[in-house]
């Protein structure tokens, strides 16, 4: 977008002394005829541009109209360029181009590189190895319907597969435990709801627009039920499963037991997503207690080879 690269390339401006035409170009991926044009509009709209001729030269803005940009400081910027590295999956490569650009453009240039190498220490990829190949197109429609308070329509299926028909205004997206939800005004049910993306289909963007109504938006889940519920049962493992182990539970709560085997206290909700987790190791895992766990998991084992079993 135009707009976005003017700005993205004042800021680059403020910061140096000069650069070349040809760097902009590679920078913003158009060609130096359109950065030409962008500094005219700029010089146009009373930034005053200077040019520095020959091999070395390039385009800058007159020192005395710089300002102090020492608002940040280099934790600040690190801060900022982790944050944006960590939600580049749900952002364009225009929008992360460009915004990477204007906070750059804060550092000077001898501490760009110490501050680069330091953002990068630390990296977040929160897209999935697999998963539904719309989700990524979704989130750009509901994006874009946000930005411009527009209506959105889709299916949506809940947990039993049912499906239904909705109108919503959408006010927020919520990304948690790597999966996107969307918090909007469900027209059918005439009150606020949240919607996974993954249970959305046919996802349209209408014409007509809305005027926001007052927002509160609400936390989703609720720590206090998995506080309130959570029990430590006892597990034996195969060594296989250390690393699960561990991010579950931590260091301190396995122990060895044999060559390779584990004794584990496992914080435990016995609820459907509890038990689909302990079925998910296999049978590299095994409940020793207690036993009202024990038997549940092998009634579920026992249904799963009905199921497999039947003629």
């Amino acid at each position: 977008m135009k707009i976005d690269r003017i700005i993205s390339i004042i800021m680059i401006l403020l910061q140096r002394k000069k650069i070349s035409a040809a760097k902009l170009a590679e920078m913003f991926e158009v060609t130096p005829r359109t950065i030409y044009r962008d500094i005219e509009t700029i010089n146009t709209a009373g930034i005053p541009i200077i040019t520095y001729p020959g091999v070395n030269g390039g385009i800058g803005i007159m020192e005395e109209y710089k300002i102090d940009k020492k608002l940040f400081t280099t934790s600040d910027i690190i801060t900022l360029l982790m944050g944006l590295g960590s939600i580049s999956g749900a952002m364009t490569k225009d929008e992360i181009t460009n915004t990477l650009v204007k906070v750059k453009a804060l550092v000077p240039d001898e501490q760009i590189r110490d501050i680069e190498l330091k953002s990068t220490q630390i990296s977040i990829d929160l897209t999935p190895w697999m998963g539904n190949k719309n989700l990524q197109l979704n989130l750009e429609k509901i994006k874009e319907a946000l930005n411009e308070k527009r209506l959105l329509t889709f299916e949506y299926y809940d947990r039993g597969g049912k499906g239904s028909n909705r109108k919503v205004e959408p006010y927020r997206l919520v990304l948690k435990e790597s999966n996107w939800y969307l918090q909007g005004y469900c027209d059918s049910r005439q009150d606020f709801r949240i919607f996974k993306l993954s249970r959305i289909s046919a996802l349209k963007i209408l014409e007509d627009t809305f005027t926001p109504r007052e927002f509160h938006g609400k936390a989703l889940g609720s720590w206090d039920y998995i506080e309130k519920n959570i029990v430590t049962i006892k597990l034996l493992v195969d060594e296989s499963l250390r690393d699960r182990m561990m991010e579950y539970c931590g260091e301190e709560n396995i122990q060895s037991y044999g060559d390779s085997k584990l004794v584990v206290n496992f914080p435990f909700v016995e609820d459907e997503f509890g038990y689909n987790l302990l079925l998910s190791f296999g049978d590299k895992c095994k409940c020793l207690e207690p036993t009202r766990v024990r038997e549940e998991i092998i009634r579920r084992i026992k249904e799963l080879l009905r199921i497999y079993n039947y003629q």
